[in-house]
């Protein structure tokens, strides 16, 4: 080969495309899995030591303490509350979020979460913004004793506008055989108990982000509902996980007979999912008690209290159906673990609608 050849072959090297420059930077993605590996460990719980950096996740039922078990999985995202944690650069909570609303759902249905995977997509891959994001899917797997044991991290130039990413959750968790929920001795007479949320959850944030463009307020402004926050930090408090009391409560009492996660939809479209069809449900809106945030998103953006009961959760974030006899000792319960517990009405049936409301929201 003469000089002028190899000058030449060296050229095309150096100035050959990588995938760098096309975009994906695999030297950041081994960044961020060096960068959460402790983190993810720390999730680890009997059955899954939460190791990440296999093709797959294993999962050992047996070692969890499993005879007979019915798997049950559940997937969600954040939806456009992460557009609040974008905008205002506070990433450390939509993971919980993230966590909350698939674990939430196996609850219901009266499954332990056992394992959860996630996925994150963006454009350019930000490795301190991925790392606050799925640290706080850790800290939500440990709130619901979840192992996190696997996730995929999606680079894709092109896809997304500079600084956006956006989430997918995926949560598997198991119960007995015979143990599901809800219970087909759901009646007449049971009772209908309500856990507080912990503010907006994460549903119904494109009609908070237009009720905040309409009051024309900044993310960094002081909220209106919430002393010594920033509407960006009052408005990312993280969804509610109501995991480890539920389970708890239920195995104290025995007495939980169906659950309700309160999320899109709010109490009138998810109470039913979860009740006979011949069974309805009347509710005492004035048993509610309505947290500030609520109170300023229907006022600031003039919605009517049905359309806050449709699009938020109004302060429920799970509706709990007992016999009215166990109601006290469930309440009772659920409140020994750290849950505020309101009495909202009860089951009934021949009812106009498959919620009925009485009395007033405190709007």
């Amino acid at each position: 080969m003469s000089q002028d050849q190899a000058d030449g072959q060296t050229r095309q090297q150096a100035n050959g495309l990588t995938y760098a420059a096309a975009g994906v930077d695999i030297d950041a993605g081994n960044a961020l899995v060096k960068a959460i590996a402790p983190m993810v460990k720390a999730t680890a719980r009997p059955g899954a030591d939460s190791e990440i950096g296999g093709f797959g996740g294993l999962f050992d039922l047996k070692a969890a303490g499993f005879t007979d078990p019915v798997l049950v999985a559940a997937n969600d995202g954040v939806g456009t509350k992460l557009k609040i944690a974008i905008e205002s650069g506070q990433h450390r909570t939509v993971g919980i979020d993230l966590v909350a609303m698939c674990v939430n759902d196996l609850v219901v249905q009266g499954a332990e979460p056992l394992f959860f995977l996630d996925y994150f997509a963006t454009g350019a891959l930000d490795v301190a913004t991925a790392t606050d994001v799925v640290a706080g899917i850790a800290d939500g797997c440990r709130m619901a004793g979840a192992a996190l044991i696997g996730g995929e991290t999606a680079e894709m130039p092109g896809m997304y506008a500079a600084g956006d990413y956006d989430l997918a959750g995926f949560a598997v968790g198991a119960a007995e055989r015979g143990a599901l929920l809800p219970r087909p001795d759901v009646q007449t007479g049971d009772v209908i108990l309500g856990l507080a949320s912990s503010g907006v959850h994460s549903n119904g944030y494109s009609m908070v982000r237009k009720i905040v463009a309409l009051a024309g307020l900044d993310w960094t402004a002081p909220a209106p509902f919430a002393a010594g926050a920033s509407l960006a930090e009052a408005l990312l408090e993280p969804t509610r996980i109501y995991v480890k009391p539920l389970l708890a409560a239920q195995k104290k009492t025995g007495a939980l007979k169906a659950l309700a996660h309160i999320t899109g939809g709010g109490l009138p479209e998810n109470l039913p999912r979860v009740l006979p069809k011949d069974k309805g449900a009347r509710i005492d809106l004035g048993s509610i008690r309505v947290p500030d945030v609520f109170k300023w998103l229907a006022r600031t953006g003039g919605v009517e209290p049905f359309e806050m009961l449709r699009t938020f959760n109004c302060g429920i974030g799970m509706a709990v159906v007992v016999a009215a006899d166990s109601a006290d000792a469930v309440a009772a319960a659920l409140t020994e673990a750290g849950e505020s517990v309101m009495v909202l009405g009860q089951i009934a049936q021949d009812l106009d609608a498959p919620v009925v409301f009485d009395g007033t929201l405190d709007l």
